[in-house]
């Protein structure tokens, strides 16, 4: 009954929600308390008290048929002008509401760009490691996938093989920074030098190339690093942002779209960015949200709580003798694999009531993914379980 093109996606479902699932059932035999799930990038940390308030004064204050009706496919105006005059107070970017397209979260907002942009046969390259459904949404739009192999010292972008793989066929690049799963920052240097070879690219083959920064961790980062604003590097650029880290709000799948004015027939490129929202089936974000988002401009979440979890399990595994980068934003730890196979380094894990997931989820085999936007308290019991593991393998 099914579509042949949804068969492999139905087979190769997401080893994050396997592992997440499994967590269900380990926690249904020995007790939540005594199950160590990193598995899921679902933020612990509440919305800010100012999310909540605002969704009881907009039912409260605002017109009923309004706030829940129809507007525009690109959402409310008002709503929009907000988002374009943060970006400018906090960016040096001179956006307004006509760069501002509303979407369901990232997720939606990668799709419309890919639906707007690809014909079938074009090509979108990517940097392992990366996250899984990328893959899945260039396949939606019978796009290929060309994926750059990792950079494991750095996990800085392996640019001398991005410049080779870029061809005619090219049409698009995503970037995720802070990345998901390594929690490195892409440098402006990185930046420049990406930019750099897109435009002489664009050149030699007289094609336009767009730049996809995938940005749902943008203001998660620590130690003063800084996270370069990326339409700042390169014209051609389109920003795909998400609130469901930055307020807590994964399952209310709010977030946005900026399409600059540099970026080459920018305006029919957002006329059909927002009619893809409206046939892929959104038809606009949803309008509560939105409004709620006008009044929360400027709210973030508790960084300190995800920066302490940061701090304890880093030290924490590495005093254990495992191998990992210091991430510098999102809430993931990318840790070595102190066997060739992670999947069975996973395994082992598991048998301690410890749930990670493997790299080669990420295309980046070796590795594994340990989310610690978990509570301070389940690092605090984890760490006796992971130094039996590392007692396991010698470490």
């Amino acid at each position: 009954m099914i579509s042949e093109k949804m068969k492999p996606l139905v087979n190769n479902n997401s080893a994050i929600r396997a592992m997440f699932e499994e967590g269900k059932r380990l926690a249904s035999i020995y007790g939540a308390e005594n199950v160590y799930d990193f598995s899921l990038g679902n933020p612990n940390v509440p919305a800010p008290a100012a999310v909540n308030q605002a969704i009881k004064d907009i039912l409260d204050e605002e017109d009923s048929t309004f706030v829940h009706g129809y507007m525009s496919n690109s959402g409310y105006e008002d709503v929009r002008a907000t988002v374009a005059d943060s970006l400018n107070r906090r960016f040096g970017t001179h956006f307004n509401q006509d760069n501002i397209l509303m979407t369901v979260g990232a997720a939606s907002g990668l799709n419309i760009i890919l639906k707007t942009i690809l014909n079938p046969g074009d090509e979108v390259i990517t940097f392992a490691p990366y996250f899984v459904e990328y893959g899945s949404y260039v396949r939606n739009y019978d796009g290929v996938l060309v994926v750059v192999s990792p950079d494991t010292e750095t996990f800085q972008p392996n640019l001398d093989e991005f410049a080779q793989k870029i061809t005619p066929r090219t049409k698009g690049v995503i970037i995720n920074t802070p990345n998901n799963p390594t929690g490195v920052v892409y440098s402006a240097g990185t930046l420049e030098r990406m930019a750099d070879i897109l435009r002489a690219k664009e050149k030699e083959y007289g094609t336009a190339i767009v730049l996809i920064s995938d940005e749902p961790y943008r203001e998660l980062a620590y130690d003063g690093v800084e996270v370069p604003y990326v339409t700042g590097f390169y014209d051609d650029t389109v920003i795909c942002y998400s609130y469901s880290k930055s307020l807590s709000l994964p399952g209310e799948r709010i977030g946005y779209l900026v399409i600059p004015d540099e970026l080459q027939d920018s305006k029919e490129v957002f006329n059909a960015a927002t009619i893809a929202n409206r046939v892929m089936g959104c038809v606009n974000a949803p309008s509560l949200m939105q409004r709620v988002i006008k009044r929360c401009i400027d709210e973030q979440v508790n960084l300190e709580a995800y920066d302490k979890n940061r701090n304890l399990l880093y030290n924490g595994l590495k005093d254990l003798g495992f191998v990992c980068i210091k991430p510098q934003g999102a809430f993931y730890l990318f840790v070595k694999s102190p066997e060739a196979d992670e999947k069975k380094f996973c395994e082992a894990c598991k048998k301690h009531n410890v749930l990670v997931v493997p790299g080669s989820s990420f295309a980046c085999p070796g590795y594994v993914r340990i989310s610690y936007c978990v509570s301070y308290g389940q690092i605090e019991r984890s760490l006796p379980a992971f130094a039996k593991i590392a007692a396991e393998y010698g470490l």
